[in-house]
């Protein structure tokens, strides 16, 4: 019997299950939130900026991970919703055309907008969202590497914005991208955890199963507690994103203990740092509006 056709709405619903709904303001949001703080204003640029890092970013990002995981996803069983799709293996090609299609027309859009600096930035962003998951490079299997590599999806759209708006550069604002970095090495490291066991079992590298599940989550302790340090250096009312942080040392504190076997069980600290994104999403909104009113 030959397998029955995909309709329509199946891709679309896949499709979207892939870019990860969940995820999508983590990068639609640093780099609208930089570049209206520079710009002061609403144009077409940030609207399209926005929409390009909301949806097709996303997408391209989610997408080519979950076709190049595929093998690992089938072992892992947390995979299959808002911690990543398992796409029918005839979504593979179908969610690689529709990542690449669905960029370039905002990607030609921002080219012809931007200088050769946003250019570079922006290459450089859309070749760590590629080359994270996909041959030959496929950094998320070379230890450390993955961790820098997952910060850099999250914290580039920033840096474009800043460097599209035409932002001046100082040492307060690279404080605060760095901290920005240093959240998101944290982030990935904690994520690697939970996948240990089924990473091995795939044959599939990353900063836990190399280091291990314990060593991991202090790795992880470690840079959200640096990142709310660097946060001090910033000027006022920078230092109150700090308190931020506590939220993530919380959440992931009662794993300090794991082992390799347990690892897993990691996943419940994983759903709270999904909840806890938005609420801290929610005080840096409170924070940056304030910023703005004290330099109006």
């Amino acid at each position: 019997m030959h397998a029955q056709a995909l309709r329509p709405g199946s891709i679309v619903k896949q499709l979207v299950v892939a870019s990860r709904p969940v995820s999508w303001i983590n990068t639609a949001y640093p780099f609208a939130a930089a570049y209206l703080l520079t710009t002061r204003q609403i144009d077409l640029t940030l609207i399209i900026g926005a929409l390009f890092f909301l949806i097709p970013y996303n997408l391209a990002m989610y997408g080519i991970n979950d076709v190049f995981d595929y093998e690992s996803d089938l072992r892992n069983p947390r995979k299959g919703g808002a911690h990543g799709a398992i796409l029918d293996r005839r979504m593979h090609r179908i969610t690689l055309w529709a990542a690449a299609l669905s960029c370039v027309p905002f990607v030609f859009y921002l080219i012809a907008v931007g200088s050769p600096l946003s250019w570079l930035v922006l290459a450089i962003s859309l070749f760590f969202v590629v080359y994270y998951s996909a041959p030959p490079l496929r950094l998320k299997e070379v230890p450390f590497a993955d961790s820098v590599t997952s910060s850099i999806h999250f914290f580039s759209p920033a840096v474009y914005g800043l460097v599209l708006a035409g932002a001046t550069w100082t040492w307060q604002l690279v404080f605060v991208i760095f901290a920005f970095a240093l959240w998101g090495v944290a982030s990935h490291a904690f994520g690697a955890v939970q996948d240990v066991l089924a990473d091995r079992e795939a044959g599939i590298s990353s900063i836990a199963t190399a280091r291990g599940a314990r060593w991991t989550v202090w790795f992880a302790l470690v840079c959200y507690a640096a990142a709310g340090a660097v946060m001090l250096f910033t000027d006022w009312p920078g230092p109150l994103a700090a308190i931020a942080v506590i939220a993530y040392l919380v959440a992931v504190w009662p794993f300090r203990n794991i082992t390799d076997d347990t690892a897993a069980d990691a996943t419940r600290g994983w759903r709270w740092f999904l909840w806890i994104n938005q609420i801290t999403g929610f005080v840096v909104t409170l924070l940056l509006i304030g910023w703005w009113v004290l330099t109006a």
